[in-house]
Parts: structure tokens; sequence; C-alpha cells
């Protein structure tokens, strides 16, 4: 009898995932803000070489309706040649994992046999979430040590404002087990979690409850600094809290969390959206200090003045647009990070060879709150939205981004409309971006739906884990 073969698109380390055959399909999320239309998982062509490149070739709708699909991950990844407990016979990256962030439900679809054409082969519904973990709002999804690691920023039925937390999922059957936290400690509000697999720690962040941010951002509790603004620290074989790391209370929403793929690493960033003192948004770097965990601000992004007559309602008084960095990304090699700035429609590209003294190499601007800078392709076209969900090729080489943040925080900030849109950038192995005139899916593309998360076929940079130096 023939023996199963590993899965081609687990790498064993950063370098060999670096060196694999390149992307052909990004699978996007996009959703309906109305809620009169089914949200979907659409299929990008991303092989240069094609006669569709650029074009949405794959269309998968997501029932019923309303469920904002925003953040969603492998079942499997290269973590799994570490992990205890799998059966990797027949274990693959094969089915993408989509809650939504509204409904609560979440849905597994199939990319075999045709990876163009997912199907929808189960749900788990929202109360199974809330009956077996206590939780609500699925948010953002890793496959992990023990299982698949869903954190969760609402508590559970009746209790929606939390605390929020991490549900553990089923690695085969994808049923919900339990809430993955065994001594939570002070953590209340949640957003990300990630970790460092050979150092047992997982690190978490804090956005807000879903009260504080469903109908959009609420002025009251972002001056009085009630969003969240610490990191935790977490025994990630035990699910015991360790340490609280607080960021200070005017850097509020500590969000995306980038460890060094390096598994031997001890450092990694988290993007904080804005200060309340002088609506910046920065970057801090993580690091342990013997038994200690600390950070320290590395990237600071300042707001830039602007007509209070181009800006929305809630910019208005302080005549200013900030950045609202909103997501980063790390290239697998731990070379560069990437720093979305939404508010000022920029994407920043630093060298992180030293994480500790990060250093601005590289920059391209499309939409804006006030500039609304339009793709090279179609010229005329002011642009919404700007940088926000950004995806780096596991060579490093290729930088996807879409556009909308969040629905209500969309309308708030761009009250117009803010469309949908997708753009590739170039980035030059010693620095700096170039944009790909070629690609620009955008409205009419996505049959009215705006756009979130990006994920690459075969793995990206902030998919997976590497076990190994």
């Amino acid at each position: 009898m023939a023996q199963p073969t590993t899965d081609p698109t687990f790498y064993r380390t950063a370098a060999e995932a670096a060196a694999a055959p390149a992307e052909q399909l990004a699978y996007v999320a996009a959703f309906d803000r109305d809620a009169q239309k089914k949200d979907a998982m659409t299929v990008i062509d991303v092989n240069p070489g094609s006669e569709t490149y650029g074009r949405v070739v794959g269309w998968t709708d997501v029932p019923p309706l309303g469920n904002e699909l925003h953040h969603f991950g492998w079942n499997a990844c290269s973590s799994a040649l570490k992990h205890e407990g799998h059966d990797m016979h027949g274990l693959a990256r094969r089915y993408l994992l989509v809650p939504g962030l509204r409904s609560s439900n979440i849905y597994v679809l199939d990319t075999q046999p045709d990876p163009r054409q997912p199907t929808l082969v189960k749900t788990i519904d929202a109360k199974a979430l809330s009956a077996k973990a206590g939780y609500s709002r699925p948010h953002t999804l890793h496959c992990g040590p023990d299982g698949v690691f869903l954190t969760c920023l609402g508590g559970p039925e009746g209790n929606d404002d939390g605390p929020g937390g991490i549900a553990l999922l089923d690695h085969a059957s994808f049923e919900v087990v339990r809430a993955w936290e065994t001594d939570r400690g002070p953590q209340h509000l949640h957003y990300d979690a990630w970790w460092h697999l050979n150092q047992n720690v997982l690190i978490s962040s804090e956005w807000g409850s879903p009260s504080m941010i469903e109908d959009g951002i609420v002025p009251e509790l972002l001056l009085g600094q009630k969003y969240g603004h610490a990191i935790h620290f977490w025994d990630l074989a035990s699910g015991a809290h360790v340490q609280r790391v607080d960021l200070g209370p005017q850097h509020q929403m500590a969000l995306e969390l980038r460890p060094s793929h390096d598994p031997e690493a001890t450092w990694g960033f988290v993007g904080v959206v804005i200060s309340t003192e002088d609506l910046s948004g920065s970057v801090w770097r993580w690091f342990r200090d013997g038994d200690e965990w600390k950070a320290e601000k590395v990237i600071s992004v300042p707001a830039e003045p602007a007509d209070p007559d181009q800006l929305p309602p809630a910019l208005k008084p302080f005549a200013a647009v900030p950045p609202i960095i909103t997501d980063i990304d790390l290239s697998v090699d731990d070379r560069f990070l990437y720093v979305s700035c939404w508010g000022t429609g920029e994407m920043k590209q630093f060298d992180v060879s030293d994480p500790a003294d990060p250093m601005e190499v590289g920059s391209f601007r499309l939409g804006g709150i006030v500039n609304r800078t339009p793709h090279p392709a179609e010229a005329d076209l002011p642009l919404a939205g700007g940088p926000q969900m950004v995806e780096v090729s596991r060579d490093g080489r290729r930088v996807y981004f879409t556009n909308s943040l969040y629905g209500a925080w969309d309308d708030q900030f761009f009250p117009n409309g803010v469309g949908a849109w997708m753009a590739k950038l170039d980035a030059d192995p010693d620095g700096g971006l170039s944009i790909d005139e070629r690609f620009f899916p955008h409205d009419e593309a996505f049959r009215g739906l705006r756009v979130h998360q990006i994920r690459l076929q075969g793995g990206d940079a902030s998919s997976d884990s590497y076990c190994y130096s």
C-alpha cells in the first residue's frame, strides 16, 4: 500500500516556504453591509501569466444574510509538522474556516477538488459556539497546537460584551471543543492571538467588546481611553495567563500581532490604531527580557493636517486625518514590516532587520479620507477606503491589500460610500514598492460587496507558524 504523503504546502522552515512555488490564487472575503445580498468567498487569479490575471475567477455564496465575513484561516498549516495529536495521514491545507463576525456562525469551505470553486460543506452555528466555549463574535483563526484557535470578541449569548477570548475547534471535525483559557487573569477585551511555539507562549491583543464596535467607533469611549491598550502573554500548553503589558491608555486599540517567523525568536510586532494624545498611529515591539515580557514603541506615524470641510463629522473638530493603522504584516524572512494607514491612504514598508530600530524604505498611496488617490489603472476614479487588510506572499515579492475596514466604521469615515477594491504592490528585495498597474479588481468585480481579508493559496506571511530553524 502506498504511504500517504505530507501536504507539500506544509513547510518545515520559513526559508523553505519562501522557496516554494508562488501562489496562483487569492481567496478574499466579501460582505454586504446592508445585509440584502449573501456574503461570499471570492477567488482572484494572481498568476501574472494567466489570461484572467487580476480578475475574479471563483465565487461561493455564504448564506444566510448579514454574516459580515471578516477574518478567516486554514484548517491546517506548517505548524502541523510539530504539533502532537495530528493524524498526518490525510491532513492537508484544504479547508477555509470562515466566521461571520455579526452572525457568530462559522462556515467551512472545501477548496478541493477545484480550488477556484470552494464549496460550503459545514456550518457551526452561534449557539454551539456559545454553549461549548462561552463566546460570540468570532474574529481570527490560527491553526495551532491542540486544535484551531478562534479568537472571539464577545461572551456567550445574553452576555455579548464578554469577556472575549479563544475558542478551541477540533482539527478534523471543526466542532467547538471548549474555551481555550484555563485562567484568564485580567484579560477581558480581545482581538488577535498568536504564539512563539517553541517558547510555549501565546500572545493576545485587545480591540473592544461588541457594543463598543458594532455601530462604529464611540467617541466618548475613545476619548475616555476605554478601548483595548494592552497585550497579554499566556502559557500555551496550559491556557493560563502569565503577564499583562499595558502600552498606555492613550494608545487605543492594540490589534494585529505579528510574531517573528523564526521559531527560536522571542519578539514580534503589534499595531496600535490611534493615540488620543495626537491622533498618531504606532507599532510596538514586544520582547522577552529575562523572565519578563516588555514592549516598546518602535514606529510612530503622525496625523496629517486637513481642511475640516474635507473630513467626516467624527474628525472635523481635529482638523487632521489620523493614519488609522488597522493592519500590519511581517514578511516570512522577517526583513520587512508592512503598515496599513487606512485613514491617510498609505501603505508603508519598513526594514526591520533590526526589529528594535525599523527604517522606512518604501511607501505607496491609494485612497484615503482626504486624498482619495486613484489607482494608475483608473486614473479618473477617486478611491474611498485605503490600504487595509494586507497580505504578503511567502517569497516577499508581492503585497496584496483590500480597502474595507469594518462595515460600521467604513460608513463612519467614508459616509458617501467606501466602494470595493483590491491592489497589489511589487516589493524590491532591497526595499521599495511599485504598483502593479495590471492588477485592480474593483467595484463591479465584487458585485456590490465590500472586500476584507485575503488568504493566498499555499500559505502566506500571516497564516503559518514554522517549527524548525
